[in-house]
């Protein structure tokens, strides 16, 4: 059915990097920062991917490759390279007959064959599944259809499978407030909680300056508070944050980089608009205020806070914002995740700020050459116990190949620094599973 030869060349268990590093494939790997679920047939809400949203979200339909070749990433980044999906009717087209749809993508596909975002999928599917993507004919696409549907009709015990399969020891998601009251059932959302840990997402709360906002009224409603001054801002944000640590997240986590700087003015209430039609200089004001009422509430729970870094909206950005943030708020420990381009930058915040902290998670992802070229520059200068190495995958099959990555590139630097550096081989091991593991599992308390 599959090609013995694709299967013993591309053979999950063999490094691509054989004979130049150190193997570190049995090490365990904690995944700190994921969106497991992000794929159109768990589907969406208004207020983002329903896995996100709502605890135990299972599939609303048969799950295929194509939910896994198509992704957000890759749609993204597919629309970028001038790809639209939508005039190949795609969404109802993978469906109702996916091979078809498959050879309609071909020409997509093969402009992105090399990326990061496609290669981790592919290794990922290649050790989970024994199947290589990128050399499919109709019979082993129709093998490899069913089995990916087989295991997402029970895709939480697919997780669990997956995880130990590839020696992920843990697993933390950023979720929407929402999540920690709205489940799809109890049952579903009990084994999902059993072992998903979350940090809370915060950026939802900086949009709710509109004058006609539906979210408003919907968090209100479960905070049994509006939020419309200071004082009632305050207490919101009190609701929120204890309705999360009832539900055992370990920190928060914000995207706010996508489209401002990662520079939060201090402001007085009375300098606050709450709501209404706001001005981009009210707007900022009121992020900002609400950023730092986050902060202070993480701040006194000890908390990390996830920092999206750099990747888009490069001119804005930069992490450099960050540093006064962590002065602020020492007990809040800050995590930069991503970081590229700015490596030297995120490295020098997480040198001299003893609460800033890296997670490399993404760079794989994006460009495997991102992570090398990261891991080069914060193996010299930035404290070890402040690396960590989680994916941001949308699916556990990204994160198996994200994590393939990881170990190979960690192998090759490691072992190529190990006689400058007067490393044995048993150094190169604990080092490496510090940055994959254990920085991790003492980052968010779980040790």
């Amino acid at each position: 059915m599959f090609s013995r030869r694709s299967l013993l060349q591309f053979s999950a268990g063999t490094a691509l990097s054989q004979g130049r590093g150190i193997d570190l494939s049995d090490l365990p790997n904690f995944c700190s920062h994921e969106h497991w679920g992000s794929i159109a047939s768990i589907g969406s809400t208004p207020e983002g991917y329903r896995a996100d949203v709502e605890r135990g979200a299972l599939p609303t339909r048969r799950t295929g490759i194509l939910d896994l070749l198509v992704d957000p990433y890759s749609r993204g980044f597919y629309a970028r390279a001038g790809s639209d999906l939508e005039k190949l009717d795609f969404s109802k087209r993978q469906v109702s007959s996916p091979w078809d749809t498959f050879q309609t993508l071909q020409p997509i596909l093969g402009r992105q064959r090399y990326t990061g975002t496609f290669q981790t999928t592919r290794r990922g599917i290649l050790q989970l599944y024994g199947v290589d993507i990128s050399r499919l004919d109709k019979q082993s696409f129709q093998a490899l259809d069913d089995a990916i549907a087989l295991k997402y009709a029970n895709h939480f015990d697919w997780y669990r499978d997956a995880m130990n399969r590839s020696r992920f020891s843990g697993l933390i998601r950023p979720v929407h407030p929402e999540f920690y009251v709205r489940q799809s059932n109890p049952e579903a959302g009990a084994r999902e909680t059993a072992f998903t840990k979350t940090v809370l997402r915060i950026d939802p709360f900086v949009t709710l300056w509109n004058l006609e906002s539906p979210r408003r009224k919907s968090l209100s409603a479960i905070a049994s508070i509006e939020p419309v001054d200071a004082r009632s801002w305050r207490h919101f944000l009190d609701k929120m944050f204890e309705l999360a640590a009832a539900g055992g997240a370990l920190g928060i986590k914000q995207l706010q980089a996508y489209r401002r700087p990662l520079e939060f003015g201090v402001h007085e209430d009375s300098a606050v608009r709450w709501v209404g039609n706001l001005d981009a200089d009210q707007q900022r004001i009121f992020e900002d205020w609400v950023v730092h009422e986050c902060c202070k509430r993480a701040n006194d729970r000890g908390w990390p806070h996830q920092v999206h870094v750099g990747t888009n909206n490069i001119e804005q950005s930069s992490p450099m914002g960050l540093y006064r943030l962590g002065q602020r708020y020492p007990q809040m420990k800050i995590v930069m995740i991503h970081c590229w381009p700015f490596l030297k930058e995120a490295g020098w915040i997480a040198k001299f700020l003893p609460n800033a902290y890296i997670d490399s998670c993404w760079l794989p992802i994006l460009n495997p050459e991102f992570f090398r070229e990261a891991i080069s520059i914060w193996w010299n200068y930035v404290p070890l116990h402040k690396i960590t190495c989680g994916q941001d995958a949308t699916t556990v099959e990204m994160a198996a190949g994200s994590s393939l990555f990881h170990r190979e590139i960690l192998g090759e630097v490691l072992t190529a620094k190990s006689k400058e550096f007067g490393m044995s081989e048993t150094e190169i091991r604990e080092a490496a599973q510090s940055m994959l593991n254990d920085n991790a599992i003492g980052l968010y308390g779980l040790r």
